[in-house]
């Protein structure tokens, strides 16, 4: 079975179950700053999750595109990956534990056919918040999973979210399938890593709610929320031994050791998997850069070029490569196909740009040894071998490389030291930087989203019709927006943008909200990307006569409810996008 198939299979199997099938949302998150990318297929539903009507029901099924850049330096062993897809089945407020495990057990013994004595179980063991899921255990058992075959494991293992510091949470089951590899002592079970157990399934029984200050109570919409790897499951069923080795990636890892001189198997694991996720990251609009989202599509470019020179691949060559990427994967992701041309000219420019950086780390590099001659010393420290790498981003397997060559030795350690220093002070920031927001759907973010579309349509009147919206990014404390736009937008220009969207809160404009049909919601004039990021049907929300949007985010109902804001930044984000920083101040 291929990866589309049992994509096709489980969207099929769910939509005979009463489920909706719903788009998944893009890799880059609207409205949510705690994150740069969507890394969990439950993300994009966070506001239904809470409580919100979803415009399909209360029965959903999707297929979302994650990122996660937690492991990119473990690329290139036989499980991980940076870019993945979820499939997932979803129900709010309405069945629970009960059906959702019998359908799993149904899908994967009836539709995959996979025997029910190889397949594995845990439930939550229990603690002082929840009790010990012996109904969990229940239900499987009866479904038909033998006694042996289920195991209560603690929170560490069993317990799902919150996605941020606050919100719905609760125990899951997680299912895994027995490689029939033996034991390997006699405490395994599905928590060791030692790969006779391989995790495929996980369900989440959302039924708690995590407070600010740290206690959890009981939600009053239970929810179930699951998530289902593709590719993780699809190598399984194809009997390969990972998933490098599905039609996913095979054909670019076969192109790159056709044209390559020295391939070796990790070199080629990155390629693909980078190559795939950076193709990605540009159909959802980023481009490279030293920002955000930007910089991770950065970093994934140039350390797979890093790898193409490792195993001896012409760069100049690498339009090939891409092409038999989009070739191979454009029946599961058209965007490819769409946006071919865009992908070849993002990755060929960064390629060029990594390439100047090489050259210019070369001559550092060589002036760096040439003093330490002059001081009859050998050895490249730490220090020395991150600031190449941070300042010139000239990747240290590489000075190691020439230094090998020029008969110096490299503190590898040492240079491990300061990257761990670097990692912890970037998580420090990042933790700042994306702390609460729009997520929690606290009051104050609440306003800034409402305020987002007086922006947009302020912009759009006073720019012109151009401009759309990229994205923004939402705390408690200020609202950024990202829009087209080809230049830079004279202060003048900004105060009458400003100044229109004060007047209309002066108004105390009638907020409402429709659920429609998207074809309808197109034909009243609502604003919105007319594109695969919508399900059939919307919710449209219309500021008196101002702006009508399609959105799916929390509003006010009255524009009287927001402060006047001040624009307090303009500037460039990328080629052609701009952005606007503001903050609500005193009316």
């Amino acid at each position: 079975m291929k990866a589309i198939e049992l994509r096709n299979k489980y969207l099929k199997f769910f939509e005979e179950k009463n489920h909706k099938i719903i788009s998944g949302a893009p890799l880059i998150p609207e409205n949510d700053p705690t994150v740069l990318f969507t890394t969990a297929g439950m993300q994009p539903l966070v506001p239904y999750l809470t409580g919100q009507t979803h415009p399909e029901g209360k029965r959903l099924v999707d297929y979302q595109k994650c990122l996660r850049t937690d492991d990119i330096d473990e690329v290139g062993d036989n499980r991980h990956l940076t870019f993945f897809e979820m499939l997932g089945n979803w129900s709010l407020g309405d069945y629970f534990r009960q059906d959702s495990i019998r359908y799993s057990y149904e899908f994967l013994t009836k539709e995959l056919n996979i025997p029910s004595d190889s397949i594995s179980v845990t439930c939550f063991a229990g603690d002082n918040v929840a009790p010990k899921d012996e109904e969990a255990a229940r239900i499987w058992e009866e479904c038909g999973i033998l006694k042996e075959n289920i195991y209560f494991l603690g929170k560490e293992h069993n317990w799902w979210g919150p996605a941020g510091e606050t919100g719905p949470c609760g125990p899951d089951t997680e299912i895994f399938l027995d490689t029939g590899a033996p034991k390997c002592s006699d405490h395994c079970d599905p928590s060791c890593d030692c790969g006779k157990y391989v995790e495929i399934w996980n369900n989440v029984f959302m039924e708690y709610n995590k407070k600010e200050d740290g206690t959890y109570e009981k939600l009053s919409q239970k929810n179930v929320d699951t998530g289902m790897g593709i590719e993780r499951m699809i190598f399984l069923l194809q009997g390969k031994n990972n998933v490098f080795e599905t039609e996913l990636f095979m054909p670019i890892i076969n192109k790159v050791k056709e044209m390559s001189k020295l391939p070796n198997d990790a070199s080629l694991r990155i390629i693909a998997d980078h190559l795939r996720a950076s193709a990605l990251l540009v159909c959802d609009g980023v481009v490279p850069s030293n920002l955000g989202q930007g910089y991770i599509l950065r970093r994934l470019i140039r350390r797979c070029i890093r790898h193409l020179r490792k195993v001896d691949f012409d760069v100049e060559n690498i339009e090939v490569i891409i092409d038999t990427l989009i070739d191979s994967l454009k029946e599961m992701y058209p965007e490819l196909e769409k946006n071919r041309e865009n992908v070849i000219y993002q990755i060929k420019k960064e390629k060029n740009r990594f390439m100047n950086t090489l050259v210019k780390g070369e001559k550092e590099f060589y002036k760096i040894i040439n003093n330490l001659k002059e001081k009859n010393v050998d050895i490249i420290d730490g220090k020395t071998l991150f600031r190449l790498y941070d300042t010139f981003g000239f990747p240290p397997e590489v000075t190691a490389e020439l230094a090998k060559e020029n008969n110096f030795k490299v503190d590898m350690d040492g240079y491990k030291l300061c990257f761990e220093e670097h990692q912890e002070k970037s998580r420090q920031g990042a933790a700042g930087v994306f702390k609460g927001g729009l997520a929690d759907h606290s009051e104050q973010t609440t306003k800034y989203h409402t305020a987002t579309h007086l922006l947009l349509e302020s912009l759009q009147r006073i720019l012109g019709p151009h401009v759309m919206q990229k994205g923004s990014n939402i705390t408690a404390e200020r609202m950024r927006f990202d829009f087209t736009n080809p230049e830079k937008v004279q202060k003048d220009v900004l105060q009458k943008v400003e100044d229109m969207v004060n007047e209309q809160i002066d108004k105390g404009l009638v907020v409402t909200c429709e659920e429609m049909q998207l074809e309808e919601a197109r034909q009243k004039g609502a604003k919105g990307v007319f594109d695969s990021k919508y399900g059939q049907r919307v919710k449209v929300y219309t500021i008196g006569d101002f702006s009508k949007e399609i959105c799916g985010g929390p509003h006010v109902d009255n524009t009287s409810k927001l402060n006047h804001i001040k624009i307090i930044k303009e500037e460039a984000v990328s080629s052609g996008v701009r952005r606007i920083k503001a903050v609500f101040v005193e009316n």
